[in-house]
């Protein structure tokens, strides 16, 4: 149960970072790219790689991962997460299945919320 209250405030504080950056930068850049988001997503790969590694590195307590990880940056967002199961395939060097993973989750994750957005618009 104590993990999971530190993955749920992890998670709250990483949301509250997201929306703060958020107001911190113009919504768009170069009139349709969506700013924020990018940095946001940039930011959380930046700090995953960065967490993961010196958590590995020291051995870290679990329920600081929990926090840091699962929580704040998932939080936060969870583009950092693919990130960085992406990279522990290549560094198994599963490099196929690494692959499969990234085409995978692009092209179904794009798919899926244009059939889910479509599939609302004829509802509604």
């Amino acid at each position: 149960m104590y993990n999971y209250m530190l993955i749920g405030l992890g998670g709250a504080l990483g949301a509250m970072a997201r929306v703060g950056i958020g107001r911190l930068l113009p919504s768009t850049l170069a009139g349709s790219i969506p700013l924020q988001m990018l940095a946001v997503n940039v930011i959380g790969c930046f700090a995953m790689g960065l967490l993961s590694s010196w958590l590995s590195y020291h051995d870290a307590p679990l329920a600081l991962r929990y926090f840091l990880v699962s929580g704040f940056l998932g939080g936060f967002t969870t583009f950092s997460a693919f990130a960085l199961e992406s990279m522990l395939l290549v560094q198994k060097q599963q490099y196929l299945p690494a692959a499969a993973y990234i085409l995978l989750t692009l092209v179904l994750c794009l798919s899926f919320f244009f059939i889910g957005s479509k599939l609302l618009m004829r509802v509604v």
